[in-house]
């Protein structure tokens, strides 16, 4: 099927942004719904199956909305995650987060149901496959939570499991040593924070990151906790985890069940938290799918492929 579209009030400014570098936008747009887009000045025609061909010119208009300015290519790939529903801040758009990325807010409607649960919820689930900003909306909403004083620190957690590499023995004290288990999540906070701002923060003890064994025989009052990675926790560690909850405290947990790095047979605290707590009052739980994978989009695509593999019959011997 071919659509044809074309952009009046024509504007050269926003069709160079809308194009990109080289039609470099033009060509990612192609990539994520596999179509083809040709244009000559203002005119426009996409051509594909009817689809896709129609997702990829209604993200052409809606970066036309905004090509007032230049688009930068993370912001295309966001666009493309949500199918073309970021569009210029503007009425009905969500708050913006207190961080230090102001233009942090919900890429896809299933992030926008995510940031409602967490701010309402004192307990948040956030299950599905990488690339989504389970972990990072997370870190986002407890650095703003920080920010308006809603609470008093921040505590980050998640279990020190070897996703099949084996790193045998580590030199240095104990930071040191579970240090690569919590890089991401030091990541996150720097670039939501700054570097600066975080090691106040760890200063004045209104930030901690540990592993979750940690976290035994702990009530955390007035803190923002979470726990990611939490596919990788026995029920026990689940049950110790959330138990630890004090006044005034949040938490979330994040995880993808299809990236478990337990040993062969054991239960996911993640599976087993979800079926025991569903019915609890308090408790929400959102899940993300491929469609929500906010990297490129062939991250996506890979997820769904793997995705379908596990559906597949097993090849016989």
């Amino acid at each position: 099927m071919i659509l044809r579209h074309t952009f009046t009030p024509h504007n050269n400014t926003r069709l160079t942004h809308l194009c990109g570098p080289a039609d470099g936008h033009l060509r990612t747009i192609e990539a994520a719904y596999q179509v083809s887009i040709a244009h000559r000045h203002e005119q426009f025609k996409v051509d594909g199956p009817k689809g896709r061909a129609t997702k990829a010119m209604e993200v052409l208009q809606a970066v036309y909305e905004i090509a007032d300015r230049p688009i930068s290519e993370e912001h295309l790939q966001l666009m493309l995650a949500g199918d073309g529903a970021i569009t210029a801040e503007g009425e009905g758009a969500p708050s913006p987060l207190t961080t230090r990325r102001a233009d942090l807010r919900a890429r896809t409607p299933t992030q926008a149901l995510y940031l409602d649960n967490i701010a309402t919820h004192d307990i948040t689930f956030g299950i599905g496959p990488a690339g989504t900003g389970k972990t990072y909306l997370a870190v986002a909403c407890a650095v703003d939570a920080l920010e308006r004083s809603a609470v008093q620190r921040i505590v980050l957690t998640r279990p020190a499991v070897e996703a099949g590499e084996r790193l045998g023995f580590l030199p240095g004290d104990l930071a040191q040593k579970v240090d690569p288990y919590l890089r991401p999540l030091y990541d996150a906070l720097y670039d939501l924070m700054g570097y600066e701002k975080v090691q106040k923060a760890f200063e004045r003890n209104a930030l901690e990151i540990a592993p979750l064994a940690f976290m035994r025989g702990r009530t955390l009052n007035n803190a923002f906790v979470i726990l990611d990675e939490a596919q990788n926790t026995t029920p026990e560690q689940m049950k110790m985890f959330l138990t630890r909850l004090g006044f005034g405290a949040k938490a979330v947990v994040t995880g993808d069940v299809s990236q478990i790095d337990l040993p062969k047979g054991a239960m996911s605290g993640l599976i087993d938290g979800e079926r025991v707590l569903k019915r609890v009052k308090g408790i929400a739980v959102t899940r993300f799918t491929s469609a929500d994978v906010v990297r490129h989009p062939l991250v996506a695509r890979i997820v769904d492929a793997y995705d379908a593999q596990r559906t597949r019959p097993a090849p016989r011997a």
